[in-house]
């Protein structure tokens, strides 16, 4: 299921143009070098895939509790429904019941923080702003972060978490770079894909956990059970 994080990173990022594209436009970016330019965007999404992965071990450690309980099969079911909820609620409503409400001055911190950066230009600010963006509260990052959940061990869910923010690189790169040519109405159209990339994937949750002993997409109970125990020892 590792390869569904990179598919999902890179449609997620049409999703990411509109919430972070923002961002990487005003990253604090030497424009009259291109080499230096270059450097600079890698550090800022480097400090973003910092933040994947560090989240990608936290909850990884949640998901083997699950793994140890016994419930791996559940659990990806569980995963394959929660993403398919997250495609078909419309943003407003996702909004209206936002996860980070619980911690809304925890994440107010880090857009002040965010602002903060943005008038520096050392690479540790960059490394920052890239950190700081990749907390911020996001539907599909928490999609993600349930895939994260459902994998065998924390250094599964780590590596689904980066590959994930990989996905996502070619876009917010872009992004930088072209900015002027992504209009409102294109970014729309590019959006409308993000739903059904997310419910196909989902899917791929569902199917996994039912154990239909399909090679690699739906390995039955036993293979599961085996996989699980030995990534244990």
């Amino acid at each position: 299921m590792l390869y569904s994080a990179l598919l999902f990173g890179l449609i997620s990022s049409l999703h990411c143009i509109g919430m972070c594209g923002p961002i990487a436009v005003m990253l604090p970016v030497d424009h009259h070098h291109p080499a230096k330019k270059v450097l600079q965007i890698l550090i800022y999404h480097f400090g973003r895939l910092f933040a994947y992965a560090t989240l990608g071990f936290l909850f990884g450690i949640l998901g083997k509790g699950f793994f140890m309980a016994g419930i791996q099969q559940q659990l990806s079911i569980t995963v394959g429904i929660l993403m398919i909820t997250i495609a078909l609620v419309p943003d407003k409503v996702f909004m209206k019941y936002n996860f980070s409400k619980p911690v809304y001055r925890i994440v107010s911190k880090v857009k002040s923080s965010l602002g903060q950066q943005f008038k520096r230009k050392s690479p540790d600010a960059l490394f920052a702003i890239g950190l700081l963006n990749g907390f911020l509260p996001c539907g599909l990052v928490y999609a993600a972060l349930f895939g994260a959940i459902a994998m065998q061990n924390v250094t599964m869910s780590v590596t689904y978490m980066l590959l994930y923010g990989l996905g996502t690189i070619p876009m917010m790169t872009a992004v930088v770079y072209v900015s002027h040519f992504l209009s409102l109405p294109l970014r729309s159209q590019l959006q409308k894909i993000i739903p059904v990339v997310t419910i196909f994937i989902g899917a791929l949750f569902i199917i996994r956990g039912l154990g239909l002993s399909i090679p690699y997409l739906s390995p039955s109970t036993m293979s599961l059970v085996v996989k699980a125990t030995a990534s244990c020892h």
